[in-house]
């Protein structure tokens, strides 16, 4: 459990020493680098360095918009933050010289860079670019030709990293497709190795479900044959993860589960090297015959297949058709199968972008209150950078531009690490650049190096990623004449200076997570009741599955709020506690729910299925009531008594023909129960004097 109190002295060490494990592939580094690189080498051999220096820069700023992800989403990326570039480096170098139209720019370019985040980070980094290539340009102030031909080369850096990036779209034109399909094949291969876990974890692949569907479905997805065949995998994907999920609550002969699950793993594991290799998943129908073996040697009787066989025989089936699917995935091999394109779920589809920006123009919006904070922070450091007239003057709003963060966290660890990364990348450059020879191209080569370390470890840590960048951008200043040798006091001094004030501009009118983190929960807690809503009928099974991602999509969202508050200072303990707690047994529920779903999906004909619906259909409204009671902060008062509709069912479960699923839902109805009033039980002792007390089963969570 995290620690609930705030220390400043452990969280500056948490940044300065916690690292992820570096997840940039190869060819990302080399073509990034290349964009680069290659331009400014070019430009020096054929004495057009300055156009050299134009293309590079242009590479260089939307270098981070080269992300994971379907071919036309990366160029649509990459040209939007590539013409974002153009227009701010016009703008900076048309009224460079212009105090007042100069401040006046970087308010618009500051609230409209900072309002991107509603959009997500990969757009947000678009507006953090533009900001950033305006405050660079600002200090070459030129004439309009001058200015449109600067802007071009700077435009056409980030049009030449846009065909590096898609260059493989002919050859491999389902790569990203494949990848994303293999990580989650992958996860599921981990999963079924999981014989047991707490039911308080977090349910598996959450995050790698939810890239998956974007990326398979999303608004850039490809279309085809092949694409089919990705949208049965989707699918069969969800129905494996709910069955092992099922199987794991039984808790029914571990020898048989056990072995299953080995073997379930190692043909789940043969998938996704099939996917990521793009070839035919030879073994994994080797792996497939050697389970369905098993299958039929373990429970090859003639009697009356009991809870746990009939998941195993559903998980077969459903491995069957992903082996053979994977056969047909990708564009080397042609589809032989007739597979509906799986829609787009609800929560998944977007949403006007002029709606969106028009619905986040409130005060009582994130990004609106960042998107403030950006364009008068923005603004500021300008003025004090001029109004000083600060050496390298530049560095000032331009850290303030890339620092400040919509929460105090983000911005107080990238403040932070930009301070100590600038530092260090300043100490380094300074050696290497004395011990190597002083020529260009030994500059060059150094530079590549540094860059390539830069974008290698961006996404790990982001000050040794910042030490490596600052020695990249000192090398590539000096083939404008910059000397790297002088002003690195300056440099220090600007970098203080513009973390300082990003933060100081979060704390003057900061967004809390505190205030914040009842709304992130209640909507995860409505979305469990919308699936439960959802799980009450049957027969509808693509609700099922839109309900079951927008569960997940506010789980993930629930969890960055509450992660964000733990990072806060003067977060409430008490709230931190219940959050945590809330966090934790909703994940109870998810839990169940999914079991109940691939109950439900396994035997349609049971005759009490009314009843069952109509139980689950009064646990949704008592789950929205606490959702409801929780983002109102009021007492919880439940209208229905769930303990005696449970044993009301349970009685009528007893008298059913199949006793084998009666069983299963009498417990997975008793445990729903359990969840909601645990649930419930939480959030009434966060009301001192007020406590609401369940009937809690022996049985119950606590």
């Amino acid at each position: 459990m995290p620690k609930t109190g705030y220390s400043l002295s452990r969280k500056m060490l948490e940044s300065l020493t916690t690292a992820k494990r570096p997840d940039v592939p190869l060819w990302v580094l080399l073509r990034n680098t290349a964009a680069v690189v290659l331009p400014l080498g070019i430009g020096l051999a054929t004495g057009y360095t300055e156009v050299g220096i134009g293309v590079a820069a242009g590479a260089l700023n939307t270098m981070f918009s080269d992300q994971p992800g379907p071919y036309r989403q990366r160029m649509q990326q990459l040209l939007l933050a590539s013409l974002a570039a153009a227009i701010a480096s016009l703008c900076g170098f048309l009224i460079g010289d212009q105090l007042l139209p100069l401040l006046f720019a970087t308010m618009i370019f500051g609230f409209f860079g900072g309002l991107l985040v509603v959009f997500g980070v990969d757009i947000a980094r678009v507006g953090m670019t533009s900001m950033i290539l305006l405050v660079v340009t600002t200090y070459t102030p030129t004439t309009l030709p001058h200015a449109l031909l600067g802007a071009g080369l700077i435009f056409s850096g980030g049009m030449l990293l846009m065909a590096f990036s898609v260059a493989a779209w002919p050859l491999q034109r389902y790569r990203p497709e494949r990848q994303a399909l293999a990580a989650v094949y992958r996860g599921l291969a981990t999963l079924a190795r999981q014989q047991t876990y707490d039911d308080a974890d977090v349910p598996a692949l959450t995050g790698a479900m939810t890239t998956l569907q974007h990326t398979l479905l999303g608004r850039h997805h490809a279309r085809g044959r092949a694409m089919e065949a990705f949208g049965v995998l989707l699918e069969l994907a969800e129905r494996i993860r709910l069955e092992l999920t099922a199987m794991a609550e039984l808790r029914a002969n571990a020898t048989i589960h056990a072995m299953f699950r080995d073997d379930a793993a190692r043909v789940l594991a043969a998938i996704a090297d099939a996917l990521d290799e793009g070839e035919p998943p030879q073994q994994a129908e080797r792996m497939l015959q050697t389970l369905q073996a098993s299958e039929t040697a373990l429970l090859g009787g003639d009697g009356p297949p009991d809870s746990l066989a009939r998941h195993i025989h559903a998980l077969s089936g459903q491995l069957a058709a992903a082996v053979r699917n994977a056969n047909w995935a990708g564009s080397k091999g042609e589809m032989r199968a007739v597979a509906a394109e799986t829609p787009l779920p609800a929560a998944l589809r977007s949403s006007s972008a002029l709606a969106t920006l028009r619905a986040s123009l409130t005060p009582q919006s994130v990004a609106f209150r960042h998107a403030i904070r950006s364009a008068v922070c923005l603004s500021l450091a300008m003025l004090v950078s001029r109004e000083l007239h600060l050496p390298h003057g530049y560095w000032l709003p331009m850290t303030a531009a890339i620092v400040l963060r919509p929460d105090f966290a983000a911005t107080f660890n990238f403040g932070l690490l930009r301070v100590v990364g600038t530092i260090l990348g300043l100490v380094l450059t300074t050696v290497l650049l004395h011990i190597t020879p002083h020529e260009p191209w030994t500059h060059l080569a150094l530079m590549a190096v540094l860059c390539l370390t830069f974008r290698y470890l961006a996404t790990a840590h982001y000050g040794a990623a910042v030490a490596a960048l600052t020695g990249t951008v000192v090398i590539f200043l000096s083939f404008e004449g910059v000397n790297s040798g002088a002003a690195v006091h300056d440099r220090v001094i600007n970098t203080l200076l513009g973390s300082g004030m990003a933060l100081l501009a979060y704390l003057l009118w900061p967004t809390w997570e505190k205030g914040r983190v009842r709304a992130a929960l209640s909507d995860m807690l409505d979305a469990y009741a919308n699936y439960l809503r959802a799980l009450a009928q049957p027969m509808l099974r693509d609700a099922h599955r839109e309900a079951r991602t927008a569960a997940r999509t506010a789980r993930t969202n629930a969890q960055a709020s509450l992660d964000r508050m733990r990072a806060e200072p003067g977060a409430p303990v008490v709230l931190l506690d219940l959050a945590t707690a809330l966090f934790a047994n909703g994940n109870r529920l998810a839990r169940t729910a999914m079991t109940l779903e691939a109950v439900i999906d396994n035997d349609n004909a049971m005759s009490e299925s009314s009843e069952v619906s109509g139980f689950v259909d009064h646990v949704a409204i008592a789950l929205q009531e606490i959702a409801t009671a929780l983002r109102e902060d009021r007492t919880l008062q439940l209208t229905s008594d769930l303990r005696t509709l449970q044993r009301s069912l349970a009685a009528l479960l007893a008298m059913a023909d199949n006793r084998h699923n009666a069983d299963l839902l009498k417990r997975i109805s008793d445990r729903l129960v359990d969840n909601v009033d645990t649930l419930a039980h939480v959030l009434g002792r966060s009301h001192i004097g007020t406590e609401y007390t369940p009937d809690l089963h022996p049985n119950a969570h606590s």
